[in-house]
């Protein structure tokens, strides 16, 4: 049975053949007038921001390519596939789909149609409204949840009659949609999460188009910041290669980084400002994707399959993806922060155990070449995307404010669009305006400047087609 309801627009892959995209190296600078740290998509929209200023900047980035959670894996099969985020939303606001076509990228509608697997048979249409019905009432309850004052879990605030549909509900709202189980979720923060049903992928990848979007950009890579120096005046940012001095910095590191200590402050960081992102820890959300030629599993082009579970230790497949012979079974939540820590081996035995459990022994056995994410063991992100734990949703708004001369972007900065790569480049955006008003290069912020967020922004969210 096909389900086309918002629940399950959670990811896709349509992807094509395509290089991943590197932006130039650039030389490190003594001095500039604004240094972002970080080059994903807060990093490449702050920096795009600034160049058009006229005024000069430098991106230090710590890993060896652009994109950060938006990577474009080229190499590993004949079809390139996104490790990280795949997803674009909010087509009428979104400026990153003008910018992907203008740069020659393809912006599609993601696929939506998605199946039910109960055991080794498809959902039967009755079976089908039953969870629908379920995912509904769930999402209510979250939602209503979400308009009290107090803040609570989501797994708190539950209808307790889910019966069989209890763990794909839980799964689907909470791991499948922010990496973190039900219980560490806040229910205003999702609640007050921007709707996310219009969902748009690239066609060559949501990677290649960060990198894309960044090949004019001054980047330098593999240049960690060791330290920053930071005051109401200027910045000082400290690098294997050398130092450069800035007028401001933005940090776009993710709140995992953040909160490690990798990076040095000299002050220390606000209390206010850790503790802030310390509550919008990263979830866990990982890929294990498996080569399957002559489509055993009998599914359609970019087919998604969830199954009927009695807990959150399930997955969801995309199928096809492509229309190739990769299938991607995607995990979160405890279960897959638990399955990623045992490594790639033990990801990939769940995965071929999970798809036997679905569709039988000879499918595990058609499975040839292998590859799994495992981003919380990515020294440079540690994790997947910000999820507040409860109580913790205003601390959003406290990550954005300035501390000295330092901007903080990234998607843990945005109080809708959170998890999004949306968020991160509105986010970016922002950061750099600031930036640039603090150093006299913009003036004083308009009165209720339209952003992708205010433009659309909706009455609380209702389950819908």
């Amino acid at each position: 049975m096909t389900i086309t309801r918002r629940g399950f627009l959670v990811a896709s892959a349509a992807l094509a053949a395509m290089p991943v995209l590197r932006a130039s190296a650039a030389p490190l600078p003594r001095e500039v007038d604004i240094v972002v740290i970080g080059a994903g998509a807060a990093g490449i929209a702050a920096a795009r921001r600034i160049m058009a200023t006229g005024r000069k900047v430098i991106v230090v980035e710590a890993a060896s390519q652009v994109g950060g959670r938006c990577i474009t894996d080229s190499t590993t099969f004949d079809t390139p596939f996104d490790r990280g985020a795949r997803w674009m939303y909010n087509p009428d606001a979104n400026p990153m789909i003008r910018l992907a076509r203008s740069v020659g990228l393809d912006a599609l509608p993601a696929p939506s149609g998605q199946k039910m697997r109960i055991g080794r048979r498809n959902a039967r249409a009755g079976e089908t409204e039953q969870f629908l019905a379920a995912l509904v009432r769930a999402n209510r309850a979250i939602d209503e949840a979400a308009r009290g004052k107090l803040d609570t879990s989501c797994a708190s605030v539950l209808p307790k009659d889910l019966g069989d549909w209890a763990g794909a509900a839980e799964f689907m709202l909470g791991a499948s949609f922010a990496g973190k189980d039900l219980k560490e979720l806040s229910a205003i923060d999702k609640g007050r999460a921007q709707d996310r049903n219009a969902a748009i992928a690239c066609r060559q990848g949501l990677g290649t188009l960060i990198a894309k979007l960044g090949e004019q950009a001054p980047v330098v890579l593999s240049t960690p910041a060791s330290r920053i120096v930071w005051s109401n005046r200027d910045v000082s940012v400290e690098t294997q290669a050398g130092k450069i001095a800035a007028r401001a910095a933005i940090l776009t590191v993710s709140t995992n980084v953040l909160t490690s200590g990798a990076i040095k402050f000299a002050p220390d960081l606000p209390k206010r400002t850790l503790d802030a992102a310390s509550k919008l820890t990263l979830g866990s959300y990982d890929r294990i994707v498996l080569q399957l030629p002559g489509n055993p599993l009998g599914l359609s082009r970019d087919d998604i399959l969830i199954e009927q579970s009695n807990s959150t230790r399930t997955a969801l497949m995309f199928a096809n993806i492509g229309g190739s012979s990769l299938c991607s079974i995607d995990v979160g939540g405890s279960f897959g922060r638990d399955l990623s820590e045992q490594g790639e081996k033990a990801m990939t035995a769940f995965a071929k155990e999970w798809i036997t459990k679905l569709f039988g022994s000879e499918a595990a056995s058609a499975v040839q070449k292998t590859s799994a994410t495992r981003w919380n063991a990515a020294p440079y992100v540690m994790g997947a995307m910000s999820a507040s734990a409860p109580g913790g949703q205003l601390s959003r708004k406290t990550l954005g404010e300035p501390v000295g001369n330092m901007f903080l972007a990234g998607e843990a900065t945005h109080e809708t669009l959170w998890g999004t790569v949306d968020g991160a480049w509105e986010s970016g955006e922002r950061a750099a305006d600031s930036a640039l008003r603090k150093i006299g290069a913009l003036k004083a912020e308009p009165a209720d400047v339209p952003t992708q967020s205010t433009k659309k922004r909706r009455a609380p969210r209702q389950q819908g087609n």
